[in-house]
């Protein structure tokens, strides 16, 4: 009698153990970086494990996988991408890891910009740097691996609720048994984005238009240039593996003079040294730092989405005014 009890509770045990496994059972999501994995997270919540190839703080333009990276590639379920050149690394990386999975371009669908070398639409307000548009075209080819595509859409709201979709599409393919919880969390968090771009417009709208100049240290910012009505300038292109010349540090030093631009801002993934320099040389205080590529860790101000899009926003209104 003593036998057959033990026995049964046993495998009632085994029974409970294997649901118990079943239940935290996650789908195994890699993203290429931070911004793309905090979206994933947002949208899958208890059911995704996100990792992110280029972590918190990191520069996805120079960025070198390891073969750690194709590993974790190897074992996942879904793989989300910036896409529009941004990952120039990911093809090998996928080749290497010989991955089949289902793969999300987050970006597919967007109203894409041009880049400065191809006519970006974000500088109508840069007249002196237009009329030396072909020498900066020539320098920057040679050195951007982006094409003539911003890929830096992520900077636009409106773009990142089509990110959202493009997420949610993904995960619903993987995991088509979740399906009404990331369609839920989908809805949830493109409303949170809906009312965060009122809350941001109508605090950029308190700093005059003709004061909106930001320089930062590279062109990442156009699409949020042209959703809020802000000039960006920049000393690099729209890659941080490019370098900016002589004269274009010159040409911008000559612009931040003329425009009377009196605040300059670092960026958490670039070196910032070309930026103290520019300060020194214009009198323009260092305004803070934006987060451009990457976010912050969960210790700092910038660790979500909308954390940093609000933050950046403070920032630059707060250095501004």
């Amino acid at each position: 009698m003593f036998k057959t009890t033990l026995t049964t509770s046993m495998i009632v045990l085994g029974l409970t153990t294997s649901s118990t496994v079943m239940a935290e059972q996650k789908l195994v999501v890699i993203s290429s970086f931070s911004i793309l994995g905090d979206l994933v997270s947002e949208i899958g919540q208890q059911h995704v494990s996100v990792t992110n190839l280029v972590k918190v703080n990191g520069d996805a333009h120079v960025f070198s996988p390891t073969p750690q990276d194709a590993k974790a590639i190897s074992s996942a379920q879904l793989v989300v991408m910036n896409g529009l050149q941004f990952e120039g690394w990911m093809p090998r990386l996928l080749e290497a890891a010989n991955y089949q999975g289902v793969q999300v371009i987050a970006a597919n669908g967007i109203d894409e910009l041009k880049t400065k070398q191809g006519g970006s639409k974000h500088e109508h307000h840069d007249h002196d740097h237009e009329q030396h548009s072909d020498e900066h075209e020539h320098h920057d080819h040679a050195h951007h691996d982006h094409g003539d595509i911003d890929p830096h859409a992520w900077h636009s709201i409106k773009n990142v609720k089509i990110y959202v979709n493009n997420i949610t599409q993904g995960l619903i393919k993987v995991d088509p048994e979740n399906r009404l919880d990331y369609q839920q969390n989908a809805t949830d968090y493109i409303q949170e984005l809906e009312q965060l771009a009122v809350k941001l417009g109508a605090q950029l709208a308190t700093i005059p238009e003709a004061q909106r100049k930001v320089i930062t240290p590279h062109d990442a910012f156009g699409y949020f240039a042209r959703d809020f009505n802000v000039t960006f300038l920049a000393p690099q292109g729209t890659s941080t593996g490019s370098e900016a010349s002589a004269a274009d540090v010159a040409r911008l030093i000559k612009q931040i003079r003329h425009d009377n631009v009196n605040a300059v801002f670092m960026e958490n993934i670039t070196d910032n040294r070309l930026i103290e320099q520019i300060s020194r040389e214009t009198d323009a205080k260092i305004g803070g730092k934006l987060y451009s590529d990457a976010l912050s860790s969960t210790d700092q101000s910038a660790a979500t989405y909308l954390a940093m899009m609000q933050y950046n926003v403070d920032t630059i209104v707060d250095a501004l005014k």
